[in-house]
């Protein structure tokens, strides 16, 4: 059996008045997502446990089938392991974004999407002035990059409250400042950050060209090395991840999945969504699993992009659960399974906790009397609901095998 999950992050939403009531996914036109639920189940699952943020670490690590109460313990680590970069016990993890500043005001939480090219030449500038035995910055894509520290106090580095920078867009940076008993170690540091990079030459060329400069560093999202039981441990085969985020591919180096390299790929609107599926299917000729991320519809959402929101989403459905549909037969032995990690609603900019939407299909899979289109309205009307992703990717890969 071949098992293919595909997360549309950030892909659920709120209905929109714009729209005649109908969310974006509603909205949008999703030939081969309303297939599989035709043909398969409609559901919720509750991927953010209660108390916790309902960040796509969060929503990734559930998707995944692992439960976040039980393992996670930052979003940094988790880019950290992609990164290569081996936490100590005494070593804390904080993702440090590119971000612009203006007046005081948070504009852009990703510096223009500034190129990971350029990003890393800011990287290299900071560690060349910002010489701290204990800290050290490591560049990795786009505006998302990490930061790590050696302390005597994990804890009280742990206890620091960070706001994500995505969560403030337009709002005063002052109100959401670090805040706790080691704050001003961060607050330092991106203090710091401003009188280097404000004069730095990718930002003189980026002013130039009139894009949004990468005139400050945002620190949040701290913590430990995590430890997860291996994906083959827990579910008895092997698998890979395509993702674009070191996060995500952070999960699945932990989790002993392969991480799969695409050509194109940069977690926006342009990603290359074909030779995500692509390269999901060569793997499949090793692996019995692979778990397909794709970021763009977050970014539209967080950028208040409701256009572009509808298009990613039309993307995905054509390009890549498109893709791998076209390749099987519906006699073969494949299962599907198709859900956003949270809501990130348009009109809040940001993400939120509620349980999301998912479909599946494929061998072994109930067939429903009466199909529905996936999205979020018919989910509600649904009797299936999962109370975890553990409990939903059991049931996925073990149901009546």
């Amino acid at each position: 059996m071949k098992y293919i999950v595909i997360v549309p992050d950030g892909m659920a939403d709120y209905p929109i008045e714009s729209l005649g009531g109908r969310t974006p996914l509603e909205n949008a036109n999703t030939t081969n997502m309303d297939f599989i639920t035709h043909n398969g189940i409609l559901g919720l699952v509750q991927t953010i446990p209660s108390g916790l943020p309902a960040g796509s670490d969060v929503g990734n690590l559930s998707a995944m089938g692992y439960n976040p109460l039980e393992h996670f313990s930052g979003r940094a680590p988790l880019e950290a392991a992609n990164l290569g970069v081996d936490l100590k016990d005494n070593e804390i993890a904080f993702r440090c974004n590119l971000v612009t500043v203006d007046q005081g005001q948070m504009i852009d939480y990703s510096a223009g999407h500034i190129p990971s090219e350029e990003a890393s030449k800011i990287i290299d500038a900071l560690n060349k002035e910002i010489q701290v035995p204990e800290v050290k910055f490591y560049a990795g894509k786009s505006y998302r990059h990490l930061m790590v520290v050696k302390t005597r106090d994990p804890k009280a580095l742990l206890n620091i409250q960070c706001t994500p920078p995505h969560n403030i867009l337009n709002q005063e940076i002052k109100d959401h400042l670090p805040n706790g008993a080691q704050a001003q170690v961060l607050l330092s540091l991106m203090e710091r950050s401003k009188k280097i990079l404000e004069n730095h030459p990718i930002n003189k060329i980026r002013l130039d060209l009139k894009q949004n400069p990468a005139n400050m560093i945002w620190l949040w999202g701290q913590g430990k090395k995590p430890k997860l039981p291996s994906f083959k441990k827990k579910f008895g085969i092997d698998g890979s991840v395509i993702s674009a985020v070191d996060l995500v591919n952070g999960i699945g180096k932990l989790a002993g999945l392969k991480v799969i390299s695409v050509p194109g790929v940069n977690g926006y609107y342009d990603t290359n969504y074909q030779g995500k599926a692509q390269y999901a299917l060569d793997s499949l000729k090793e692996r019995d699993f692979v778990f397909i991320h794709v970021e763009a519809p977050d970014e539209a959402s967080h950028n208040g992009d409701l256009k572009m929101k509808m298009a990613c989403i039309e993307r995905i459905d054509k390009e890549v659960l498109g893709t791998i549909l076209n390749h099987f037969h519906p006699q073969d032995d494949f299962r599907i399974l198709v859900l956003p990690d949270h809501y990130t609603p348009v009109s809040k900019r940001t993400h939120t906790s509620e349980p999301v939407c998912f479909a599946m299909f494929g061998k072994g899979i109930p067939r429903p009397e009466e199909g529905f289109s996936l999205n979020e309205r018919n989910a509600k009307e649904s009797s299936i609901f999962f109370e975890s992703g553990k409990t939903l990717m059991e049931y996925f890969i073990k149901r009546h095998l």
